[in-house]
């Protein structure tokens, strides 16, 4: 087993003592992944209404992309300093303050929608306030979740909130196209709606989501300095978001790749959200039967068998004659997927100190996201330049390197020890 080279203090052996409920009867568990359940899918909802509107008022898909990335820089931008920050700060208290900014936000295009003076200004502020309150609420809900459930449970946590993620993104975009097609407000009355019931549930829980603080800390580039160099240092956690950042640079575009080889075999709209439809419940499933499967079996048998079973079903995409078989392979490369996800997220939340969970945090997603743009622009090159049969061999050879290095890397196989 790879040690953790920070011995913990008298507090944290305190807070390890605490005696946690089930994970069904944690009533602050509950409590917060309720809320995030409402308000991950409220959010699914307007993100699919926000080019729709920007689309009817300005029929510019130029300026609805911008608003798009409007959303998406300041996680690239902030995630450092606002890990570092969230070491510092009341991490419940941040999330409240997020949400209700969020609140705001949201409520004020409705509002300008009934008055009649909604502008794209607007909604580029709205989508850059969204962006910059989500850094810091989310890098605050995953730094928490270890002191609201135990360090066995947070593979089943773990497992619940990815699976939820997912469900959001498979119930928000269809309502949010019928919430559109009722009125161009309503999408983000729900959403509106969904911060409100966010800041309630956060509001009655009791538990801290950190351990005491000492009130003496230094300039902020040293606390960020140290996250990194802690993240250096433990070489299973650098393992871990190595590979997670490979696999997500290999095979990022999947997507993309899905879509045109379902126009390549005829393949209606309608028909390619089927396939998405499903295999995003392929990918739920297998987020709930990570932590059961871990029971029975290690962690570096479930990686590297996930992960050389994603070698041998991607290249199958070649041969695919029907949607059907593509959708059976994308189902299952779906369920595979989030099973590292969530085991290498358990054991990362178990493995950080509670001072440093901000930091490590805001550095491993900074590295895993970041990652996403250039694999999307990577898959779009492809494709267009040298067509489906090279790019599925290009995905296929890097998924093989992945699989190599999590075969053959001592920290991944002696991860149970």
């Amino acid at each position: 087993m790879i040690q953790n080279q920070n011995q913990p203090d008298l507090q944290e052996e305190i807070i390890e003592a605490r005696t946690y409920p089930p994970l069904w009867r944690n009533r602050d568990y509950l409590l917060m992944w309720s809320g995030q359940v409402v308000s991950g899918v409220g959010t699914q909802v307007s993100q699919l209404a926000f080019p729709l509107l920007i689309l009817a008022l300005t029929r510019s898909p130029a300026q609805a992309g911008i608003a798009g990335a409007l959303r998406v820089i300041p996680y690239l931008l902030l995630s450092l300093p606002a890990g570092a920050l969230l070491d510092r700060w009341n991490r419940k208290l941040v999330m409240i303050i997020c949400d209700l900014g969020r609140f705001l936000s949201m409520a004020s295009i409705p509002l300008a929608l009934f008055f009649g003076h909604l502008t794209i200004v607007q909604l580029y502020v709205v989508s850059l306030v969204e962006g910059v309150l989500f850094v810091f609420f989310d890098l605050a809900e995953v730094s928490s979740l270890p002191q609201v459930v135990s360090k066995e449970q947070l593979p089943a946590a773990s497992a619940q909130n990815i699976a939820t993620f997912n469900i959001a993104m498979l119930l928000g975009a269809p309502l949010g196209g019928l919430l559109f097609s009722v009125g161009r407000a309503f999408p983000f009355l729900a959403d509106t709606v969904s911060y409100f019931c966010s800041v309630v549930s956060l509001f009655f829980i009791r538990t801290p989501f950190q351990q005491e603080r000492s009130g003496d800390r230094g300039a902020l580039l040293p606390e960020v300095k140290e996250g990194l160099k802690w993240l250096w240092e433990q070489r299973f956690v650098r393992s871990l978001v190595t590979i997670l950042s490979g696999l997500n640079l290999v095979s990022g575009g999947i997507a993309l790749l899905v879509i045109v080889l379902g126009q390549h075999v005829h393949a209606s709209t309608i028909d390619l959200g089927v396939l998405f439809a499903v295999s995003g419940m392929a990918g739920v499933l297998g987020s709930l039967l990570a932590p059961i499967l871990y029971r029975y079996v290690s962690f570096f048998t479930l990686t590297t068998v996930t992960f050389w079973a994603q070698v041998i079903l991607t290249p199958l995409l070649i041969v695919a004659p029907n949607l059907f078989v593509i959708g059976a392979i994308v189902a299952l490369l779906f369920f595979l997927t989030p099973i590292f996800d969530v085991l290498q997220r358990g054991r990362r939340m178990a493995l950080i100190p509670d001072g440093l969970q901000g930091r490590i945090n805001s550095v491993y997603r900074l590295i895993v996201i970041g990652v996403y743009p250039i694999s999307l622009a990577m898959t779009g090159f492809m494709l267009q330049s040298y067509g489906t049969t090279p790019t599925i061999l290009v995905m296929t050879g890097g998924l093989v390197l992945i699989s190599l290095f999590a075969t053959f890397n001592p920290y991944i196989r002696h991860a149970d020890e």
